[in-house]
């Protein structure tokens, strides 16, 4: 079969990469001189499937009103007063209920576990390198109400098998030494003992020279401008060099999903939730951070990558814009600065914003849509890169007509039509 894949970032990527190992013809079309180059290019690099969570849930809204008054807030709100916005914040607010966050993220864990398998066989299989280490994910907690808040996410762990770890201030150190000479006090945290990190950016180019390698079609500096549709099925992808056409298309366009299936009819509630991350050298090696830390009061991610310290987080909703704010690069160094003081070279950093594609559910769009011959990988949030490798085989599983390993009906474009 001839698969169009829209869209050459880790989704669509690995996407192809699946595609082309399960024997079918794909052409990739991307806008960008090369994979990765827009939002996967410089998240927060940690592969994190027991933190797979919705945003939205219970006791977000009280929070968020809080977050927007803090001087290094988590949230900044410049919404665009048009109906995506507008649907897509009272569609979230809709599942900051106990029993919605419970099932977003039985069904986030679900996928995202089976990622982290398919990825440890990947590299196991083909020997991919990507600054990756396997030494866990710390969650620390700076105040007590937060440490005592984590029973809601240690039963979903507990329901999925996740082992995890309960830590108190001296665990926290014991696992991450740096935070020995942190410069502000903290009670604790809850670790994921198995979770990895890695650089997107260099997985993403190394697995689509593998992907070439099974004859994979990557069409760089194409932009898409929309798809013909004819008798109930795509017949053509209209791009900036002409129609390109296939048996199958995959929209893997992350936030720009939504405009390209709406004049199908398919409604894709994505909507792009802006992100920062901050890249530094390692200026003291025993200072820095051993793997990842998620500095829960800021929701920044503090992650070693090779002689690297990548910084990332936060949650701008302003929009299709991709501004630098000095502000919120003050935040990353002072997360960075507060828990590693002296670990980077602050100075030689390099600044990034990108727009991550979230779902109110939190949950990606990730199956075949009403549409014959259409499918969707998309609306993976802050997850794109955890999970990139079970998005990309289970989709191929599904274009291929093959029973996927996991359960997936509850993660197509389906479920927004109930």
């Amino acid at each position: 079969m001839k698969v169009v894949v829209l869209g050459g970032g880790v989704i669509g990527v690995a996407s192809a990469y699946y595609l082309a190992r399960a024997g079918h013809e794909v052409t990739v079309l991307e806008r960008q001189p090369g994979p990765a180059l827009e939002t996967s290019f410089a998240n927060a690099g940690e592969i994190s499937p027991g933190y797979a969570s919705p945003w939205a849930g219970p006791g977000i809204p009280a929070k968020a009103l809080r977050w927007l008054t803090m001087e290094h807030a988590p949230l900044i709100l410049k919404p665009q007063f048009d109906l995506a916005t507008l649907g897509w914040l009272a569609a979230t607010l809709r599942n900051c209920t106990q029993g919605r966050y419970a099932l977003n993220k039985s069904r986030m864990v679900r996928l995202a576990e089976y990622s982290r398998d398919l990825l440890i066989e990947l590299r196991r299989d083909t020997g991919i390198a990507y600054d990756e280490r396997s030494r866990g994910t710390l969650q620390l907690f700076r105040k007590q109400s937060d440490l005592d808040a984590v029973g809601k996410d240690v039963e979903v762990l507990k329901s999925y098998g996740v082992p995890y770890e309960v830590l108190d201030h001296a665990g926290c150190v014991r696992v991450e030494p740096g935070l020995a000479l942190a410069n502000e006090p903290f009670v604790g945290g809850l670790r994921l003992p198995n979770d990895e990190t890695g650089d997107c950016f260099k997985f993403s180019g190394a697995l689509a020279d593998m992907a070439k390698g099974l004859g994979v079609d990557f069409r760089f500096g194409v932009s898409i401008q929309g798809l013909r549709a004819e008798s109930g099925a795509v017949a053509a992808v209209r791009t900036s060099a002409g129609e390109v056409t296939g048996d199958a298309y995959l929209v893997a366009l992350g936030s720009y999903s939504p405009g390209l299936l709406a004049p199908l009819g398919l409604r894709a509630p994505v909507y792009p939730v802006k992100g920062y991350s901050i890249t530094v050298p390692i200026a003291q090696a025993d200072r820095a951070p051993v793997s990842t830390l998620l500095d829960e009061s800021y929701k920044v991610a503090i992650t070693r990558l090779g002689d690297r310290i990548r910084v990332g987080g936060m949650a701008e909703i302003s929009g299709y814009n991709n501004r630098l704010e000095p502000r919120r690069r003050r935040t990353l160094e002072y997360s960075l600065q507060s828990l590693f003081p002296d670990a980077g070279e602050l100075a030689q950093g390099s600044f990034w914003s990108g727009l991550r594609p979230m779902t109110p559910d939190g949950t990606p769009i990730v199956g075949a849509t009403p549409a014959r011959n259409l499918y969707t990988n998309t609306g993976h949030g802050t997850l794109g890169w955890t999970m990139a490798c079970g998005s990309g085989q289970l989709i191929a599983d599904v274009i291929g007509g093959k029973p996927p390993a996991i359960d997936h009906g509850d993660l197509a474009i389906g479920r927004y039509a109930r």
